[in-house]
């Protein structure tokens, strides 16, 4: 079966100066347990409109000509700004030698670059990010500013400073900035995206490959649109074009409020192909009020593996429709086993409210406050039943911090073909909300510039084959390539289980 689901990198321009500047996206998604918010919603952050006596939409007609944008980008881009961020990159990362090299050749290579390149060196990138508070609260992607020992914010009036990093969320790819200044900002405020249907008018601005303020114009081309990337967000796509370096820019309406932040794109060839994504308002909303009030967000954790009904599923269960997430592991002495949870467990409803399928679930679990109970209804061999469970904190894997990020996932243990990989324990499993049933390597890392990119792959995607040879370990994919490098192959045949199924991937390894 032939899948034409390519997802790119993020939609951002990262730089590495060292002789001359190119473009390199980077996103990392930490999916780390259940959807969002185990405190209590929080004061949300002040949002202000540059011009309130200005909020009308364009006319549809202009003396007889299509109406223009004109007004509304007058209003809304002076808060639209240009987000740098420096990096060190480490020298030695780059002699990451295949194991299987001959040790005089080792030995040489090794002896060449710690010849050549000792000292750190630095890594410019950039992206976008839109002020939502006067006082000088800036929202961004996380894979803009990740990693990053200094960020500096400019506006298109030529005002530049050195923000503060207030919190990051790696798994919805929102950042929450702080910069001081002397006068007040322009800003912008948030719109309901909840609001929006496909078909209406949208228009983005951001600093694709360095151009400033750029402006692009189109439509929403659908909503709550599943990407595979985690469970936390369902995206908003857009034909407005974007660009790497887009990354972090608002996505306006025609009142100019920001119903979305600009993502990722789908791109065969790494350009604009006209299908983008941008997280909606209200999940930004949501997160920025969270990173505001205590710096990084907090998820409820209920201790389960789970995955969505099927209709074949709920069949063979007595199941009239497939709906609710059917429990496939229980993680030992956690909330879920503690309260009663079985393996076949199907649950339908989160106190008293139903359940649609396993991303609402995660999404539901991770709305609820850490220390509380709640009340699950599971259907177990036909018959109802309530278990009453006390939800745990999900352990957050990044901090807000300007230092380099030091708790990696010990999980990412090998790389090859761009891609980061790690074996399936109970812990990628969860992370990546893969069931039992599924066998391979875990990618948890995808390098943007890689044609593994290009093809679509994406962090929790499975290699289950190379070669029509299966692999069930991080070594036994640098194992494949190096047979195929060996046979003078320039590229390898994949099975790769995603979240659309099982598909066949050519990837180039020269």
């Amino acid at each position: 079966m032939e899948y034409q689901k390519h997802v790119s990198a993020p939609a951002k321009g990262r730089g590495r100066m060292l002789a001359a500047m190119s473009a390199v996206a980077v996103m990392a998604f930490g999916l780390q347990g259940f959807s969002f918010f185990s405190h209590p919603a929080p004061q949300k952050p002040p949002v202000h409109a540059v011009d309130a006596n200005r909020s009308q939409p364009p006319r549809m007609l202009e003396s007889g000509a299509p109406f223009s944008f004109a007004d509304l980008v007058e209003r809304v881009s002076p808060a639209v700004v240009t987000v740098t961020v420096e990096q060190k990159v480490d020298p030695t990362q780059a002699a990451d030698l295949p194991e299987d090299l001959p040790a005089p050749f080792r030995q040489f290579f090794r002896q060449f670059n710690d010849g050549q390149q000792q000292a750190p060196r630095k890594a410019i990138a950039m992206g976008s990010g839109f002020i939502i508070d006067k006082s000088g609260l800036i929202v961004t992607n996380n894979h803009v500013i990740d990693s990053s020992t200094k960020i500096t914010v400019k506006l298109p009036d030529g005002r530049q400073f050195t923000a503060k990093l207030i919190g990051a969320d790696p798994a919805t790819d929102i950042a929450l900035l702080k910069v001081k200044s002397d006068k007040p900002l322009p800003s912008v405020e948030f719109g309901d995206d909840h609001q929006m249907r496909v078909g209406d008018w949208v228009v983005a601005v951001g600093n694709p490959f360095g151009l400033s303020n750029s402006v692009t114009a189109g439509i929403i081309s659908s909503i709550n649109r599943d990407i595979g990337n985690g469970p936390y967000t369902d995206y908003i796509q857009i034909d407005a074009p974007i660009n790497r370096g887009n990354s972090g820019g608002p996505t306006f309406d025609l009142q100019g409020h920001v119903i979305g932040m600009n993502t990722m794109i789908y791109s065969p060839s790494g350009g604009s192909v006209g299908i983008g994504f941008a997280i909606p308002s209200s999940v930004v909303h949501e997160v920025v009020g969270e990173l505001q009030a205590h710096g990084r967000v907090a998820r409820g954790w209920l201790g389960v593996e789970i995955q969505s009904m099927t209709p074949e599923i709920a069949a063979s269960i007595g199941l009239k429709e497939p709906k609710g997430a059917i429990v496939a592991t229980v993680v030992d002495n956690g909330p879920a086993a503690k309260a009663g949870f079985q393996p076949g467990d199907v649950v339908v409803a989160v106190n008293g409210k139903p359940v649609q399928d396993s991303r609402d679930l995660t999404r539901r679990v991770a709305s609820l406050p850490a220390g509380g109970s709640a009340s699950f209804t599971v259907m177990r061999n036909g018959a109802s039943k309530t278990l009453t469970a006390t939800i745990a904190p999900r352990e957050d894997k990044k901090v807000a911090s300007l230092e380099p990020n030091e708790s990696e996932p010990a999980m990412a243990s090998a790389k090859a073909m761009g891609l980061a990989l790690a074996p399936l324990t109970a812990d990628t499993r969860r992370a990546f909300n893969l069931g039992r049933d599924v066998d391979g390597v875990v990618i948890t890392k995808v390098d943007p510039n890689s044609d593994a990119a290009d093809k679509g792959l994406l962090p929790g995607d499975v290699l289950v084959s190379i070669g029509n040879k299966p692999v069930r370990t991080p070594q036994d994919v640098k194992s494949r390539i190096a047979d195929a490098h060996a046979q003078g192959r320039k590229s390898v045949l994949l099975l790769v289980t995603t979240t659309n199924g099982p598909r066949f991937v050519a990837v180039d390894i020269s």
